[in-house]
């Protein structure tokens, strides 16, 4: 039988949910196609935070904030990678998308209250937060046929609740009680169960386990998708294909042609393999941003995910908390650990210009015991006693033969940095100057100090684990106009063919402007594609044609 829809969508993050979505509110039929066993992609693992300048929520909290202010911002760390007219369209689709899950959806987002931007003192950054947004609690009753099918761990709290926000990352047991039993979830299973829900009443046909392999096509425009199951190819034709199949950067061949520098480990949706960069290369699509990603350093952990992708923390607390600093394979330290993940990420690119190395990779992040009892690591309470793959050792020198560094470098290492955060004052990477900095620790403090941040490393045992450079997805991939039409190489439209979040060049070139970037650029293009790809069709075609 002959399968035709009037959109068909490959990927079901946010930017393939909201583009299914979108296609259906335009009225157009869809259907939705995803890889994995497991629906949400990266989004379901996520803290579900999105990021967008003059956002309604911010507003009605009293946060002043414009659509200029966030264009200056972007603008200020561009460095000539992001084009102006999709920064306008990033900014622009913010509040569309609020208003679109408000109007179509049950989700409702709102504000992480004092979350700054991740350079906050550039032009136009917001230092007492106002652009991290996040969806609200979400009920999964009625959807118990769905609810095992989605990636991540039941997380029943808000980023709000959690240390990062300013909770304690722990719920009463009655208050556990009381969210199980009403089947409440929050962060990135929240939006993509939201989505989801959604879908579902639009009449959207959701399919899982069915990669998209090649795109169909007639006189140059996309007619379809060739989908493989576990029942084997099926062509399935359709007016418009979107493609939100996530980025590359877990085909290994890509990330070595492609990316600016060592990826040691992916971290996101083990689906993310290129599917949709590849179909869009046959076409002759125009790329762009390629060596870019989201980077994220990260700690590893034993096990693997439910998706079978590895266990691992983005331990961005961690390396921001007094009494913890980052060293390299020499003993010594190389960047403001402080930093958000996307920035310190290029300070694991550094070569050694004589030997031909990467300098920082591997690397170590060090703390004390005082960390551990002022604040908890690793989701672990203060004083919590942590689990076997963290090493351990009395003196700075035993750890440091622990981890096969220089003990004598290291200490000395230690030493000057104690020195320095005992005045309040980091002369070396600047880390505490940024109210980025001092967030982590300052939500249990003064966020105006830099002690919030700074702090010796002096109190034994001592505490080491290994940091591996990664991403939470790969930035590149076809460019697309505003709308989320892919460009060939001409820079002309590719009839049909659509693209949305990590599966696109993304609009915020090597920028990750605040907590929830990523998810902006899903959402806003996943609205503008589902969208468009509907439009476009009713422009040139009665509605339901083949």
């Amino acid at each position: 039988m002959r399968q035709t829809y009037d959109v068909v969508v490959l990927g079901s993050g946010a930017a393939g949910l909201t583009a299914a979505l979108a296609a259906a509110v335009e009225g157009g039929t869809v259907a939705l196609y995803e890889k994995a066993e497991l629906l949400g992609g990266t989004t379901a693992l996520s803290g579900g935070t999105i990021w967008f300048p003059n956002n309604q929520p911010a507003r009605a909290a009293g946060v002043e904030d414009s659509r200029e202010r966030g264009l200056e911002y972007l603008a200020s760390l561009s460095n000539g990678l992001i084009l102006p007219e999709l920064a306008e369209a990033l900014v622009d689709g913010g509040p569309q998308f609020v208003d679109f899950l408000e109007a179509n959806t049950e989700l409702r987002l709102r504000l992480v209250e004092g979350y700054p931007d991740y350079h906050p003192e550039h032009p136009g950054g917001m230092p007492g937060g106002g652009r991290s947004i996040e969806p609200d609690f979400f009920s999964f009753v009625g959807m118990e046929e769905w609810v095992d099918r989605i990636a991540g761990d039941v997380r029943r709290m808000l980023i709000a609740e959690s240390p990062l926000g300013g909770g304690t990352g722990f719920l009463t047991p009655e208050v556990l009680a009381e969210r199980e039993e009403a089947r409440i979830e929050g962060l990135g299973r929240a939006l993509v169960g939201g989505l989801l829900r959604a879908c579902l009443e639009r009449g959207v046909h959701v399919a899982t386990g069915s990669r998209g392999l090649r795109l169909l096509t007639d006189g140059g425009a996309v007619t379809g998708v060739e989908i493989e199951t576990a029942d084997g190819a099926q062509e399935v034709h359709a007016g418009a294909v979107v493609l939100a199949t996530g980025g590359f950067e877990y085909d290994r061949a890509l990330v070595r042609d492609f990316l600016r520098g060592p990826l040691t480990e992916p971290f996101g949706a083990p689906t993310d393999s290129g599917d949709g960069l590849r179909m869009a290369m046959r076409l002759g699509a125009q790329l762009g941003n390629m060596r870019e990603a989201w980077w994220s350093p990260i700690v590893l952990y034993p096990g693997t995910r439910r998706d079978g992708g590895p266990n691992g923390l983005l331990a961005s607390r961690e390396r921001a908390l007094p009494g913890a600093i980052m060293v390299n394979r020499y003993g010594r330290r190389f960047a403001n650990e402080a930093a958000n993940y996307n920035a310190i990420g290029g300070a694991f690119h550094r070569l050694d210009e004589s030997k031909l190395d990467y300098l920082n990779v591997p690397a170590y992040m060090v703390f004390d015991r005082s960390t551990v009892d002022r604040f908890g690591v690793f989701g672990l309470p203060p004083g919590g006693e942590l689990p076997d793959w963290v090493t351990r050792a009395g003196t700075l020198e035993e750890l440091a033969g622990a981890l096969g560094v220089p003990a004598d470098e290291l200490r000395a290492t230690v030493e000057r940095f104690n020195e320095h955060a005992r005045a309040g004052v980091d002369p070396d990477f600047g880390r505490g100057e940024s109210a980025f900095d001092r967030f982590p620790g300052g939500r249990m403090g003064d966020p105006e100090s830099p002690f919030a941040t700074l702090g010796p490393v002096e109190t034994g045992p001592f505490y080491a684990v290994e940091v591996a450079i990664s991403a939470l997805g790969t930035k590149g991939g076809p460019r697309t106009d505003r709308e989320g039409r892919v460009l060939d190489v001409d820079g002309d439209v590719i009839r049909g063919l659509y693209a949305a979040g990590n599966a696109m060049a993304s609009p915020a070139g090597m920028v990750y402007g605040g907590a929830g970037a990523t998810l902006a650029v899903a959402g806003v293009w996943g609205l503008y594609a589902g969208r468009a790809a509907v439009r476009d069709r009713a422009a040139v075609a009665p509605a339901g044609t083949p």
